[in-house]
């Protein structure tokens, strides 16, 4: 069972996904992360780029982040992102978006940046590292904006792995099968 851990919605069960097609972050590194930003959220823009049920733009916004968008190429996952949405009443806070990863982060460019960015993509996909990258091409993130990276590994930089000199790890743990690394952009006078 998901739920709401604290904040507006605390204690709101959450719909999921039926089948195998999403991996929802478990209640315990749900927990770990929210430890590890908790005086990073209030009054941010957040984007939750692989959403599944939104639990953790949700979350965040149950928590005082100022808004949350959060994206999901799967129908299935965008109507129970949207039923999740209308059942913590969080929806006025909240945005959901049918989209590809990369399209979504293309899309945006010029036109908004993040402070804190979920990314939990299928582990066994390039999807994590190739959104650290677009984040930094498409200008997206806030100075001091935290990237909270959900991985079956420790090498989060995958095939692009010169990233690590464009970002600073500030937080990292380990539950079960989940890696979590919490990074910051490296600003252009620091590289």
């Amino acid at each position: 069972m998901m739920r709401i851990i604290t904040g507006k919605a605390r204690g709101c069960k959450l719909y999921t996904l039926e089948g195998t097609d999403t991996r929802p972050t478990t209640e315990r590194v749900k927990q770990a992360v929210f430890s590890m930003i908790q005086f990073d959220i209030e009054g941010r823009d957040v984007l939750d780029l692989f959403g599944g049920s939104g639990q953790m733009g949700l979350e965040a916004v149950s928590r005082g982040a100022r808004h949350a968008i959060i994206v999901d190429k799967n129908k299935a996952a965008v109507d129970v992102i949207y039923k999740n949405m209308l059942k913590t009443k969080l929806a006025p806070d909240c945005f959901v978006v049918k989209s590809d990863y990369a399209d979504f982060l293309k899309s945006r460019q010029g036109r908004e940046q993040y402070d804190i960015v979920f990314l939990d993509p299928p582990y066994a996909s390039d999807a994590l590292s190739e959104s650290l990258l677009l984040l930094l091409r498409y200008d997206l993130l806030k100075p001091g904006a935290r990237v909270i990276c959900e991985s079956g590994d420790e090498n989060i930089w995958g095939k692009h792995f010169a990233l690590c000199d464009r970002y600073r790890v500030v937080g990292k743990t380990h539950h079960a099968s989940s890696f979590i690394t919490i990074l910051e952009p490296v600003t252009e006078e620091e590289a």
